[in-house]
């Protein structure tokens, strides 16, 4: 879950921090307060692109920093072990972003610098957020295969078939390259026969430019390594006052001192311990330094290796498994074009032969589909039904269609609100209100499927009032059962089903507008549903509806 969210200087906020709780968290205020301020902060510190005008006026820099508790952080581990970072203490990540209005961004995980990428692909595991104009993304036919997917857990079967379909397209490419005109391709061989003839006659490895890398820094820097090793030497022993001589001294007083003092025996112990201690660094030192020669024309070849080195990965790639992967492109594809009528009969056979493993996994592929599909046309009717759309119909339809990179189907989600109506597709029949609804339906169906333990809902009652406000209040309530959940809302009878409320208002001192955001307690929570009631805050009856919207939900 998201335990808390600092921001500081990004748009009204000059600083402000929220310590959220587990279950439905509402977010209310006047329109222009600022409300939405929170969930923009949030998508930067999970990686969305920062314009610099988000920066409060009269600063150099904003900040937001989210902290994280993670029962099951896994996922999130697997992600940071890429990126080459330790995974969560205490099952604990925190994300903090500074956007700079001079100079780059600086994003950094548990203190560690990281990329922005890294960001984007940790938000796809800890946040799922859906914004008052999200619900587009309802009609475009790959959000629906993909919601598709991840309501019948298919991401297996969706996996086999775009590897299939990956190899399946790399050979069609290998076949076309080769199934040109004649003209050409004798340039094409004498290229590649000398690029891989060069990368060849380098003989590069990782480990030897490693092992060449070391030894031509002990050569490079042989002299001042002899003289600081002699410089540590004398320090120890070889010196009157150097530090040997100086224990012995030590245990002489130390061994007299012992007819006096009990506790002399174990510093004379000790004193004879860090001696041998001492001699034994000495002998280390003196056998490691004697080992290291100038040795001018093993020098000179080290300076021509590495040479070697540099001027393969400027050419062939930025280190030296890009080098090894060229030549191994290079080889492959010169044996192609020197047997180009036998590797492009071979090839067309292994292509038709992918193809129809490709068609395999589609088929495997699109009848899951149609088992989902019908699982999830179910079950978004019955959410839609309690939201307040009573006859509404709902289906997925598979339409065939030739292979492409995300299996064998086109996906339409079909939508009726009215009895008698025909199916039509989604994008061409539903309203704002409609469409809102079909999301949080959907939304619901999907938390009970997926593990994203944060789900943020921007305005998700927009253009619906009144009872259904109550209704979507114990859906986002029922949700959050499973899930964290934070909403910003404008609907009262939607904010009485949070037990977390906080109010974000703004103020005007010197000139400057200030936003603030409050956890409210049970008084200051009635005071704020009577201002959403929108009647007199010092009348007992707006006051008593309040009490009595509290009251009903739970």
């Amino acid at each position: 879950m998201l335990q808390s969210l600092r921001v500081k200087n990004l748009a009204l906020v000059d600083q402000a921090e929220v310590e959220f709780s587990s279950g439905l968290n509402v977010i209310t205020g006047e329109t222009g307060a600022g409300k939405s301020i929170l969930v923009g902060a949030l998508g930067l510190v999970l990686g969305q692109r920062a314009d610099r005008s988000v920066i409060r006026t009269g600063e150099s820099s904003c900040s937001i920093e989210a902290v994280f508790h993670l029962p099951d952080p896994r996922a999130v581990d697997a992600i940071l072990e890429r990126a080459g970072l330790p995974p969560c203490e205490e099952n604990q990540l925190i994300v903090r972003r500074v956007v700079r209005e001079a100079g780059s961004s600086q994003n950094h995980i548990n203190d560690a610098g990281v990329t922005l990428q890294v960001l984007k692909e940790l938000g796809r595991f800890l946040v799922d957020m859906h914004g008052p104009h999200d619900h587009q993304s309802l009609f475009d036919p790959e959000f629906q295969r993909d919601l598709l997917d991840a309501f019948g857990g298919l991401q297996s079967e969706r996996a086999s078939y775009e590897m299939a379909y990956a190899e399946w397209r790399d050979i069609l490419k290998r076949c076309e390259a080769l199934s040109g005109p004649e003209a050409g391709v004798a340039e094409q061989i004498d290229f590649l026969s000398f690029r891989v003839k060069e990368i060849e006659d380098a003989a590069l490895s990782v480990e030897e430019e490693l092992e060449v890398t070391q030894e031509h820094q002990m050569q490079a820097h042989a002299q001042q390594i002899q003289e600081a090793g002699q410089t540590a030497l004398q320090a120890l022993s070889e010196d009157e006052a150097s530090a040997f001589p100086a224990l012995v001294a030590a245990q002489r007083a130390l061994s007299e001192l012992t007819a006096y003092v009990p506790e002399a025996e174990d510093w004379l112990q000790e004193a004879r311990e860090v001696a041998a201690r001492v001699q034994a660094l000495q002998r280390e030192i003196s056998a490691r330094i004697s080992a290291v020669e100038v040795e001018p024309a093993r020098l000179q070849w080290l300076d021509q290796r590495l040479a070697v080195y540099e001027r393969m990965k400027r050419k062939y790639g930025p280190d030296v498994t890009d080098v090894l992967r060229t030549l191994e492109e290079g080889r492959q594809r010169l044996e192609d074009l020197q047997s180009r009528g036998e590797r492009l009969a071979a090839l067309q056979e292994e292509a038709s032969r992918q193809e129809q493993r490709v068609r395999e996994a589609g088929a495997v592929l699109s009848r899951k589909r149609g088992k989902a599909g019908e699982k999830l046309g179910k079950a978004i009717v019955g959410h839609l039904h309690t939201l307040g759309l009573a006859h509404a119909a709902f289906a997925v339809d598979l339409r065939p269609t030739d292979p492409g990179p995300a299996g064998l189907d086109e996906v339409e989600f079909g939508f009726a609100p009215n009895p008698g109506e025909a199916m039509r597709p989604l994008r061409a029949i539903a309203s704002s209100g409609e469409i809102s609804r079909v999301m949080l339906a959907a939304k619901v169906v999907l938390a009970e499927m997926d593990r994203i333990p944060v789900l943020v809902f921007d305005e998700i009652d927009a253009n619906v009032g009144g009872e259904m406000g109550n209704v979507i209040g114990r859906k986002l309530a029922t949700l959050a059962e499973r899930r964290q959940v934070l909403c910003i809302t404008h609907l009262p009878q939607v904010a009485a089903h949070g037990p977390h409320h906080f109010a974000v208002s703004k103020r005007v001192e010197k000139g400057r507008t200030f936003t603030r955001v409050q956890a409210l307690s049970k008084t200051e929570r009635l005071a704020e549903l009577a201002r959403m009631l929108g009647g007199d805050l010092e009348s007992r009856a707006t006051r008593r509806h309040a009490e009595e919207m509290l009251q009903r939900s739970r």
